[in-house]
């Protein structure tokens, strides 16, 4: 039972934070611009096609997470998506470069209390595609953890 409430959880907190913070990036795609350019580890030709695209991974992994389709195989994409947040994150912190994080706002700076917390974003997504979902019977399928 606690299994099932945790993996319904984890489910919404990464729904909500992927809608949210893909929303906020498509009402300001030249803003997002501005922060990927920021990080200084992209060529400036993939700049504006990654801050038109990007947002919409975001939005479709929320939305296929909240409507609970292929979660394990959605939630793999979702740490390998957190995680390369990560090591931009990290990469750009160690360098020294004082550039904004992006994640839920334009103004928040990358420092060690954004790279925990991106990594606590990480947690839930790592359970969801640890925990294997097996039917018992008729009824809903219950979670697992592998």
């Amino acid at each position: 039972m606690i299994l099932r409430i945790l993996h319904w959880l984890s489910r919404c907190i990464l729904a909500g934070i992927f809608l949210y913070t893909g929303y906020i990036k498509i009402r300001s795609p030249l803003q997002f611009a501005a922060v990927l350019s920021g990080y200084q580890l992209f060529p400036d030709s993939l700049i504006l096609p990654m801050a038109d695209y990007f947002p919409w991974i975001e939005i479709v992994l929320g939305v296929l997470l909240l409507i609970g389709w292929k979660i394990r195989y959605v939630a793999v994409a979702a740490c390998a998506l957190l995680a390369s947040f990560l090591t931009v994150l990290t990469i750009t912190y160690f360098r020294g470069i004082e550039a904004n994080c992006g994640c839920f706002s334009f103004e928040d700076r990358i420092s060690l209390l954004t790279i925990g917390r991106d990594t606590l974003i990480l947690l839930p997504a790592l359970f969801l595609a640890l925990s294997r979902l097996r039917g018992s019977g008729p009824g809903p399928a219950r979670p697992e953890i592998a």
